[in-house]
């Protein structure tokens, strides 16, 4: 009995200390993220720093060696780069005169909001909400977890959705089933967003990343451009990585730790806590859709499967190149937009075209923050390869890795262990990709890498530490539906509940990326190089 009760009193101590050293980890990182201003502020800072360090390094007369072979585009005849002042008349007459068109010609804002009209078509018929409900709550009692992961996966589609609808319904049907609501949280949570990246579909996030990463590999080579659909083999086989890998930490390591739930620990009644089931009619509307969106992708395979097809390209007749992959973002607006039409039709959401008008009104309308984020990082981006100092930044760091032996593979760990702490703090991830893209993508473009590649791992980055941070913009719904179940749940609790799937997400999607681009040499997706070649 005297050496039971030692015990307990020191192991309360040690998970105590524990504790206390994990929640003063969390409450640094919130206290940091919060010292950081708005994203928008941020970009407007670091316009303003780039103008006065461009002044100071040309008065410094910084400059580098071109490494680019001569006679290539854009490089200068004396083989030199150097710094381009716009604390300067000229520098001021650029600014001035480019305002405009640097935010019209940033390539994320028109891809992006045109993605976002099909999206939105059937997200406000109800298509994508029906369609998640009929995924999860269809799925037997012994796959629940794997399909709660996987329709989360997949509701990154269209943007809210899955925390919105699909973290709340996982928490529902995990306690209806007599599991902890909280674990149904979490694997919801852990798909939506620790998942961030991966998809079966092109969806919004694909055109804004491969917007910015074009502009930044175009500081090395003026001609390469970088598509929406670069990473799409990488991204679709994560899924079945983060779908696997996230059901198993629920049933293996969450849930146990959550233990048996006890309806008491609720913050409200949860009598009433029932499952709205799909309709007959909801049904009949999702078949319909599934044969629109089957005769729709029939009709766009004539274009591009066959030798002559129209939209292959003009003259060579492959698919690389072609008007297919470079408009593939008119077909993600087609593939939404009809079939969501129709599942309205058919349950009644949609009548006519002013009901599809209104559906895409709203969406943009809710654009408005990010429209303006884009105009800032428009003139960020602008600013940075005007001055060549995104130029001489990237050949100065891949002169110091090829120094340091850093070019291999291992160079890609360091990346996206870089990218998951920044994420931390800069939880969007069109505003980290816009700050970090610049500067990495020319570095790892210098040692060899292809920009397709660099962005696959970044968006790795990206992802598996959206479920720790309090940055998130949907951490405090998040934290909102937890209290629901549990009362007394803290933002400590939280993210402790959410770490093993950032920890095992982050080494799993490592691994994978590893054996898919350097050990099997394949593709991360369609035409996209892994390695550069100037």
């Amino acid at each position: 009995m005297s050496s039971q009760s030692n015990i307990a009193p020191n192991q309360q101590n040690n998970d105590q200390q524990n504790n206390g050293l994990f929640n003063r980890f969390l409450a640094t990182v919130e206290f940091l993220g919060n010292m950081l201003p708005h994203p928008i502020t941020l970009f407007a800072i670091f316009c303003m720093a780039i103008i006065v360090i461009s002044g100071i390094a040309d008065w410094a007369g910084l400059s580098v060696i071109d490494p680019r072979p001569e006679g290539a585009k854009g490089r200068a005849p004396d083989g030199v780069i150097e710094v381009v002042s716009l604390m300067s008349a000229e520098g001021l007459q650029k600014i001035v005169t480019g305002l405009v068109t640097n935010f019209t010609g940033f390539a994320p804002l028109g891809t992006v909001l045109v993605a976002i009209l099909g999206v939105s078509v059937a997200e406000h018929s109800g298509l994508l909400s029906a369609a998640m409900r009929g995924m999860v709550m269809g799925a037997p009692k012994r796959l629940v977890t794997f399909m709660v992961v996987f329709a989360a996966i997949l509701s990154n589609t269209a943007s809210e959705l899955g925390y919105v609808v699909l973290i709340p319904l996982a928490a529902m049907i995990f306690h209806s089933l007599g599991r902890h609501p909280l674990a149904g949280l979490a694997a919801a949570f852990a798909g939506v967003s620790g998942g961030y990246s991966a998809n079966l579909l092109l969806g919004t996030i694909d055109p804004l990343l491969a917007g910015i990463t074009t502009p930044a590999a175009q500081m090395i080579d003026p001609t390469y451009e970088v598509g929406p659909e670069a990473n799409y083999y990488f991204m679709a086989i994560s899924v079945l990585l983060i779908a696997v890998v996230g059901t198993w930490v629920t049933e293996k390591i969450v849930e146990p730790r959550l233990g048996k739930y006890n309806d008491d620990d609720a913050s409200e009644d949860l009598s009433n806590n029932s499952i709205e089931r799909l309709t007959a009619t909801e049904k009949t509307g999702l078949k319909a859709a599934g044969l629109a969106f089957l005769l729709t992708c029939i009709v766009l395979a004539f274009t591009i499967v066959p030798e002559d097809g129209i939209l292959r390209h003009p003259e060579t007749g492959a698919v690389s190149g072609s008007p297919f992959l470079k408009g593939i973002v008119a077909f993600i607006f087609v593939t939404f937009a009809i079939p969501g039409f129709v599942y309205g039709r058919v349950v009644g959401t949609m009548k006519n075209d002013r009901d599809v008008i209104d559906a895409m009104s709203k969406s943009i309308s809710s654009m408005g923050m990010y429209i303006v984020l884009v105009f800032f990082a428009a003139q960020f981006v602008a600013f940075f390869k005007w001055t060549n100092l995104g130029t001489i930044l990237a050949v100065k760091g891949a002169a110091l890795l090829t120094a340091l032996n850093l070019t291999g593979p291992e160079v890609f760990v360091l990346f996206i262990f870089m990218c998951a702490l920044v994420n931390l703090s800069l939880g969007s991830s069109s505003a980290q990709w816009a700050i970090t893209a610049p500067i990495f993508v020319p570095m790892l473009m210098l040692i060899g890498y292809a920009p397709e590649t660099i962005q696959a791992a970044y968006r790795i980055g990206d992802s598996v530490t959206n479920l720790i941070t309090p940055m998130m913009s949907y951490f405090g719904l998040i934290l909102a539906v937890a209290t629901k179940y549990k009362k007394d749940m803290g933002i400590g609790t939280l993210v402790a509940t959410m770490l093993p799937y950032s920890m095992f997400f982050f080494v799993g999607w490592v691994a994978l990326f590893y054996l898919w681009v350097f050990v099997f040499g394949l593709p991360v997706g369609p035409d996209s190089p892994i390695y550069y070649k100037p």
